[in-house]
């Protein structure tokens, strides 16, 4: 068996994205991992967003109380939406956060891959495609291998050949219609990622595919086997996680945490955040935030921090994908009563920190070798990158598709996969 640096520059070498010598050091483990600070990835990045018409970063940390780095980044000319949102414990983390975002979705909304039309019967006898059948859909449109639609070349990391995956589930682009826009797959961010290294932006593409899939299996449970999972706070060591949990405690507010990991092992979560009191001067609507990453506290801390973003997505109005009635939904006070009973159940929540697996290497490559294991342990055997990234600005972008894992079940008349039937039945 390899070592795990064979593996990892194993990894890199078939990828034939980057060279072998390249596995992407880890520089920076402060609050997450890159190869880079934020701040020197926020020095590189400025003179760009021009180009990619951001025209504003926003700081609305202070528009709520619990003090997590908030921001929202303006893209005007957008082809989805217009505003992201970025969040940390720091402003220059939280500032990277949201222009990486909106960086993403401008390469996702303009893809410059090499494309087919045709039909999975049509194409298979010269291409190497992705089984449809596997990948998050929808039930709009019916679905079938002699239904013609557009695929776009990606690049199988596992064997390092070519492979080719239908457009819809990469692009992001809401302006399209017809045959390169019909409605059949999840057409979501689930997977499009980007980063200061090529491995890094793939590493975390791959984790927000294994998040959604695990946060769907999750909510599919059954309520007692949901409690079960309950992390008790106490035994959270991580002291960046204990920052954000004593920050929600000093603001008044009650949190619960779950872990959602599911059979691959790769650590998940889920966060509840309500306020601690019901005051009707002071109703606030609940918020959730999820997280995934190889390192279990990684992956806490962003839950928490994500919830904290949420919530303050709601209170400046600014997201572009709120409607009116999610708003009145939050604030609904029956709601609000059932989100703050479950929060104070004090019968949950025995779940220790420290039983959650973790994982950390000391490159990307070494992460992605044991996220891959991780999937080849569930037979999964197949991981699709599609490289987004634009020469001219020279930023790593992806977009990640793992045929075989549950996308999110939230997504309009979403299609149950194969896992999703498995755990509901």
């Amino acid at each position: 068996m390899l070592s795990s640096d064979h593996q990892a520059q194993s990894l890199a070498a078939r990828c034939s994205l980057v060279g072998s010598d390249d596995p992407g050091v880890k520089m920076f483990r402060a609050e997450t991992h890159r190869v880079v600070t934020p701040a020197q990835t926020m020095e590189r990045l400025r003179p760009m967003l021009p180009a990619m018409g951001i025209t504003r970063i926003g700081n609305v940390t202070g528009l709520d109380w619990i003090g997590v780095p908030t921001v929202v980044v303006y893209r005007p000319n957008a082809r989805s939406l217009a505003v992201s949102q970025g969040k940390g414990l720091t402003l220059d983390a939280a500032r990277v956060s949201g222009v990486m975002e909106s960086i993403e979705a401008f390469h996702a909304e303009r893809v410059i891959l090499p494309m087919r039309l045709g039909s999975a019967n049509d194409l298979s006898h010269a291409l190497n495609l992705v089984d449809i059948m596997a990948i998050p859909r929808t039930s709009a449109m019916p679905l079938n291998h002699h239904i013609q639609f557009l695929w776009v070349q990606g690049v199988d990391i596992v064997t390092g050949d070519s492979a080719w995956v239908p457009h819809e589930a990469v692009h992001i682009d809401s302006t399209l219609q017809g045959r390169i826009n019909p409605g059949i797959f999840c057409c979501s961010t689930n997977g499009l990622a980007s980063g200061n290294h090529l491995l890094e932006a793939i590493s975390y593409g791959i984790a927000e595919v294994i998040e959604r899939d695990s946060t769907t299996l999750w909510g599919l449970a059954t309520p007692a086997r949901r409690d079960a999972t309950r992390i008790d706070l106490e035994t959270v060591d991580d002291p960046r996680c204990r920052r954000v949990l004593d920050k929600f405690a000093a603001a008044g507010v009650a949190t619960a945490v779950w872990e959602t990991t599911s059979d691959l092992g790769v650590p998940a979560f889920t966060c509840l955040i309500v306020e601690r009191d019901e005051d009707a001067l002071r109703s606030l609507h609940s918020a959730s935030g999820q997280g995934c990453h190889c390192a279990r506290e990684i992956a806490l801390l962003r839950a928490l921090t994500e919830a904290a973003q949420t919530r303050l997505t709601v209170i400046s109005g600014v997201r572009d994908d709120v409607m009116r009635g999610e708003y009145d939904r939050h604030r609904n006070p029956d709601q609000l009563r059932y989100v703050r009973q479950l929060v104070h159940d004090q019968r949950a929540g025995e779940r220790s920190f420290q039983a959650v697996p973790t994982f950390s290497g000391e490159t990307f490559a070494a992460d992605i070798s044991w996220q891959l294991e991780r999937l080849r342990s569930v037979g999964l055997d197949q991981v699709v990158v599609c490289d987004l990234s634009q020469e001219r600005f020279g930023i790593p972008v992806v977009k990640v598709v793992i045929p075989g894992l549950e996308g999110n079940h939230d997504f309009p008349k979403y299609e149950l996969g194969k896992r999703a039937r498995a755990v509901a039945a």
